[in-house]
C-alpha cells in the first residue's frame, strides 16, 4: 500500500510539492551554482595571495619605487591613470569609479527585485534598464583599463632598473600582455588578466541575461506568469557577480 507524506492538512510533501527553505527548484539550483562558482573565485584568489607573499617585497620609500621583476608592484603605481588627463597622477580613483558603477547596479537590481514582488511591470523594466546601464558601462571601464594595462605608462622613460637580475639602462615601459610583462613578475600579469577577465566574462553573462530579462518583462510575460521570480533569480546571479568584485578589488588593488 502506498504511504503518504501528512503535514498539516497538506499531502504527498514527498512528491515534490515540498519547496526545502520555501526557496523554488530554480532558485535552489541558482544557489548551487553560486556556490561552486564562489569556490572557483576563492582558488583563483588564494593563488594570487599566496604568490603575491611569496615575492619579494619592496621595503623602501613607495614614492622611490620602479618597476622592476624583482619586486612584486605597488598597485597605486599600476592604476593610477584616468581617461582624460593625461600624465595625471590619480592612484585607484578609476578603479574607485569602476566599483562604484557596479555597487549601484547592484542597487537597480535590488529595485527590480522589489518592483517584481509589487507586480509592477514598469518599474521593473525601469530599472532592470538602468542595471543593464550600468553593467555596460562597468564593461567598457575594464576594456579601457586593459588597454592601459596592455600599453604601458604615459612615461617614456623611468632610468635604470634591475631587469632580470641585471641592470637595464632608459628603462621603458611597455605594459603588458600574455608573453611579456614589463611591471613585475610574469605571474602578476598573467593573474591580472585570467581573474579580472574571468570576472568580466561573469559580468558580461550577467548584462546578457539582464537584456533577456528586461524584453520578457517589457511584453509581459512574466505579468502573465504571474510572478517575477526569473528577476529574482538573475538577481542573486548579478548579485554574487558584485560580491566578487569586492575580493578582486581588495586583492588586486588594495594589497
Amino acid at each position: 500500500m502506498a504511504t503518504t507524506a501528512t503535514v498539516g492538512n497538506e499531502k504527498g510533501l514527498w512528491k515534490g510539492g515540498a519547496a526545502p527553505f520555501k526557496a523554488s527548484y530554480g532558485k535552489l539550483m541558482m544557489w548551487f551554482f553560486l556556490v561552486s562558482d564562489a569556490f572557483t573565485f576563492s582558488g583563483l584568489l588564494i593563488t594570487y595571495a599566496f604568490l603575491r607573499w611569496s615575492a619579494p617585497a619592496y621595503k623602501g620609500d613607495p614614492a622611490d619605487f620602479v618597476f622592476s621583476t624583482e619586486y612584486w608592484p605597488i598597485p597605486e603605481k599600476v592604476y593610477e591613470a584616468f581617461p582624460g588627463f593625461h600624465g595625471v597622477e590619480l592612484p585607484l580613483v578609476f578603479v574607485g569609479l569602476m566599483t562604484f558603477i557596479l555597487i549601484m547596479s547592484s542597487v537597480t537590481m535590488v529595485l527590480a527585485v522589489e518592483a517584481g514582488h509589487r507586480m509592477d511591470r514598469k518599474a521593473v523594466v525601469k530599472w532592470m534598464l538602468w542595471t543593464i546601464i550600468g553593467g555596460i558601462c562597468f564593461l567598457s571601464c575594464q576594456a579601457w583599463e586593459w588597454s592601459h594595462f596592455i600599453t604601458g605608462t604615459d612615461t617614456a622613460t623611468i632610468g635604470d632598473v634591475v631587469l632580470n637580475g641585471r641592470w637595464v639602462d632608459n628603462y621603458e615601459i611597455f605594459g603588458a600582455g600574455l608573453t611579456f610583462n614589463q611591471y613585475g613578475p610574469p605571474a602578476f600579469a598573467a593573474l591580472f588578466f585570467f581573474i579580472t577577465g574571468f570576472h568580466g566574462f561573469h559580468v558580461f553573462s550577467g548584462v546578457l541575461l539582464n537584456v533577456l530579462i528586461f524584453f520578457n518583462a517589457a511584453n509581459g510575460m512574466y505579468e502573465k506568469r504571474g510572478h517575477y521570480e526569473m528577476v529574482e533569480k538573475v538577481g542573486l546571479y548579478w548579485h554574487f557577480v558584485d560580491l566578487v568584485w569586492v575580493f578582486v578589488f581588495t586583492f588586486f588593488y588594495l594589497i
